[in-house]
C-alpha cells in the first residue's frame, strides 16, 4: 500500500497533516529477538529476555530494531507514542540486517534517517543535527517521498515543528524503531 501522492505544498497544521494518515504494522520478520510485538503489530516493547522467533533473513541480529511491514512512498504521516528511550527512522529495506556495524544501526549510514529521542539529535550517514528538546512521548512523522521531505514533530494540541531533513529519496522507506531497555512505541490511530 502506498501513501497520498499528491504534490501540494506541506500542510501547516495537525488537520492537515492527517489527511496524508497512513496505518503501519510491525513486521515480524525484521523484529529483533529482545523486541516484542503486540497490539496487532502494532507496539513494540524491549524484553528481558529472547523471544523465540524463528530465523529470517530480514530479521536484525544485534541491535533492538524493528521496521514496518509496508512501504512508505508518496506522502504519508503517522504518530507514535514512546515510552523511554527509543529512536525514530525511516529506513531503505536494503540496509544490512545482521552484525554491529554502523551499516545496520540506524542513522549511522546513508540508508537511514533517524530521530534520537535521547540525546535531542537527528542522524543521516554518520552526521549529526541537534533538535531542541527535549521530545515529547507523542511524536509526528511526516514523509513526502517524491520531494524528498522528511519532518518530525512534537504531536500535541499543535504540532511543533522538531527538524527537517530534505535530499533525493532513491527507493521506497519503511518506518523504523530502534528501544533501549525498558521502552516502547506504539503506532498511533489517527
Amino acid at each position: 500500500k502506498h501513501c497520498t501522492g499528491e504534490t501540494d505544498q506541506k500542510p501547516q497544521t495537525r488537520a492537515g497533516f492527517l489527511q496524508y494518515s497512513h496505518q503501519i504494522t510491525l513486521d515480524p520478520n525484521t523484529v529483533n529477538e529482545y523486541l516484542s510485538l503486540s497490539e496487532e503489530n502494532r507496539r513494540v516493547t524491549v524484553m528481558g529476555q529472547t523471544q523465540n522467533y524463528p530465523d529470517h533473513p530480514d530479521r536484525f541480529s544485534d541491535w533492538p530494531q524493528v521496521l514496518s511491514r509496508e512501504s512508505l512512498t508518496g506522502r504519508c504521516y503517522w504518530e507514535v507514542e514512546r515510552r523511554g528511550v527509543l529512536e525514530v527512522a525511516v529506513v531503505y529495506k536494503d540496509i544490512k540486517r545482521k552484525g554491529t556495524s554502523d551499516e545496520s544501526l540506524f542513522g549511522l549510514n546513508d540508508k537511514s534517517w533517524d530521530l534520537d529521542c535521547m540525546n535531542n539529535s537527528f542522524w543521516h550517514n554518520c552526521h549529526e543535527s541537534s533538535v531542541p528538546g527535549p521530545v515529547s512521548s507523542r511524536i509526528g512523522v511526516y514523509l513526502d517521498h517524491t520531494a524528498g521531505i522528511l519532518s518530525f514533530y512534537i504531536s500535541s494540541d499543535k504540532l511543533i515543528h522538531l527538524h527537517t531533513f530534505k535530499t533525493t529519496f532513491t527507493e521506497p522507506l519503511f518506518a523504523g524503531f530502534g528501544l533501549n531497555y525498558g521502552s516502547s512505541v506504539c503506532l498511533c490511530g489517527v
